[in-house]
């Protein structure tokens, strides 16, 4: 298997939160590749069928499957049908995400626990259900969509930054305890992103303030997805693409 564009025939995929923006472009990026992919999608149904066509059209096997990822029961559900459909996950990308961007002085604690469950807990459940066949199996890629915020102040609000420095945590936990069965765990970080919820970079002028000038594009950040699914001697990173706008 090529680190640069790896051969994932035979293997299967669950992008979560996979219908729209980052999400669309890891699962049509991963079938290019040869995985099945499975399409999380919570509300936009529509949107996920369409992700699905696109892969289909291409000679790739896809589902789209409706669960909230941050509900127990949901994720096993979903992972029973993507099993009956294409088969285990070997490749489970924790994509889905909320973030409301809101100051000090409103945040709530319903948003707050609200954003912790969508952008952490998810991950945990979706990584407990897939991780005992991957280790059975010995072969396993679980990559972790976080965010500049989880290391910087970042434009959304403290519950954002909490709950993707949560998200970095729980990669580096699991990858130190899961490394020597052949399942590796990383993360990537995004930047400034060029998707629908790019508006308010866009107000605040965020790309003229990036050192290579440009809002980043949701295949950038997908082509990094791949080359770490590709790669087995990485794990336990976070891997940023973010314009320069940081180093770590």
């Amino acid at each position: 298997m090529s680190a640069l564009f790896p051969d994932l025939n035979n293997r299967v995929a669950l992008v979560t939160g996979g219908s729209r923006g980052i999400g669309r472009a890891i699962a049509v990026t991963l079938a290019s590749a040869g995985a099945a992919v499975a399409v999380n999608y919570r509300q936009r149904a529509d949107e996920a069928r369409q992700v699905v066509t696109q892969i289909e059209s291409a000679g790739g096997r896809a589902l789209a499957l409706r669960a909230d990822v941050s509900s127990a029961s949901e994720v096993t559900a979903m992972i029973g049908e993507i099993e009956r459909g294409l088969g285990a996950v070997d490749i489970l990308v924790n994509n889905a995400g909320t973030g409301t961007i809101t100051d000090i002085e409103s945040l709530t604690e319903a948003e707050f626990d609200r954003t912790l469950a969508v952008n952490l807990k998810s991950a945990f459940l979706c990584t407990q259900a897939v991780l005992p066949g991957m280790r059975a199996r010995r072969w396993g890629r679980i990559v972790n969509l976080s965010s500049a915020a989880a290391r910087g102040g970042g434009l959304v609000g403290v519950h954002y930054n909490a709950s993707k420095a949560g998200l970095e945590g729980l990669t580096r936990g699991y990858a130190a305890r899961v490394a020597r069965e052949g399942v590796t765990v990383n993360a990537v970080a995004p930047g400034p992103i060029d998707t629908e919820m790019a508006a308010p970079l866009k107000t605040a002028n965020v790309a003229e303030r990036l050192p290579v000038g440009r809002l980043g594009e949701a295949g950038e950040v997908a082509q990094v997805v791949l080359m770490v699914v590709g790669n087995g001697f990485v794990t336990g990173q976070t891997i940023p693409v973010n314009g320069g706008v940081s180093f770590i």
